[in-house]
């Protein structure tokens, strides 16, 4: 295995990383079950809580896991596939987590006869959402079904990458405003403006959050912790050139296409060479 430039800083920041995502679920456990009215799925308050416990696991903890997967230097060893398929798999639990909280919210406003889809929370979080579902859909058929032309992966893998960033930002970004909106409407007596307990508690929560993402982002944005490129790789920029040293934007990992991407195209490309060339001596 290669060895990682600034091992111990990063170990120190990945084991940062999964204990504050992890106490951030605890905490959203706690949340709903101490200060709230505990978990169901009867179309009261129970199925509502559904909604911030499963998006933290998923939408928070899971996705941030799922994009700094290619960077454990533990996984360098694994096939470049493995590693496609265990990132699409995490993002894949994340959805479906996130899709599970949004029917439970949906169910509760409707058997209470709440609108639906009337703050900014709302609508940032479905528009979420929607492009990672695309994002997923897109990636697996680009990345990771062997049909895809380099030239169109090379193309498209900046802003695979860029828009997984954009969207991991504005899921929290989504997930802090859903936890003050909710503690504006519950906390009454006493309001949330007196910081009762529960405030607290939940502002606490916000803040584990927002950490676990700034590390989060700035373990996948350091360029020394990145994916080494395979032994027998070839980095393919869309004009199908291969310089020395180029680097897809911040996170790196995603931007070396592996020789067995280009395999398939360079032999077509020779074998019409080799026509061509037969062609011009018979003539």
């Amino acid at each position: 295995m290669k060895t990682m430039e600034g091992y111990r800083g990063f170990l120190g920041l990945l084991v940062s990383a999964l204990l504050l995502g992890f106490l951030a679920v605890i905490f959203a456990l706690i949340w709903v079950l101490h200060y709230r009215e505990g978990l169901g799925w009867d179309g009261g308050s129970a199925e509502f809580n559904w909604h911030p416990v499963l998006t933290v696991t998923g939408f928070v903890f899971i996705q941030g896991l799922a994009i700094i997967v290619y960077r454990l230097p533990w996984t360098w060893k694994c096939s470049k596939l493995l590693m496609k398929s265990i990132h699409a798999g995490l993002n894949a639990v994340a959805l479906i987590l996130a899709i599970i909280g949004l029917v439970a919210v949906f169910d509760f406003h409707n058997a209470k006869n709440i609108p639906n889809m009337y703050s900014l929370h709302s609508w940032i979080g479905l528009v979420a959402v929607i492009f990672y579902a695309a994002q997923l859909l897109l990636g697996f058929l680009i990345f990771l079904l062997p049909f895809a032309p380099p030239a169109l992966r090379a193309f498209l893998m900046p802003i695979h990458v860029y828009s997984g960033l954009l969207i991991f930002g504005t899921v929290i970004a989504t997930v802090l405003m859903g936890v003050t909106e909710k503690l504006i409407f519950a906390l009454k007596n006493p309001p949330y403006k007196d910081l009762p307990p529960e405030g607290i508690f939940t502002n606490t929560l916000g803040i584990l959050i927002l950490v676990f993402s700034a590390v989060i982002f700035w373990i996948v944005t350091r360029p020394q912790w990145q994916r080494p490129k395979e032994p027998n790789a070839v980095f393919l920029q869309p004009n199908g050139s291969t310089p020395e040293g180029n680097d897809y934007s911040m996170t790196g990992d995603f931007g070396n296409m592996d020789k067995s991407d280009v395999d398939s195209e360079a032999a077509r490309k020779r074998n019409l060479k080799l026509d061509e060339a037969g062609q011009r001596s018979t003539m």
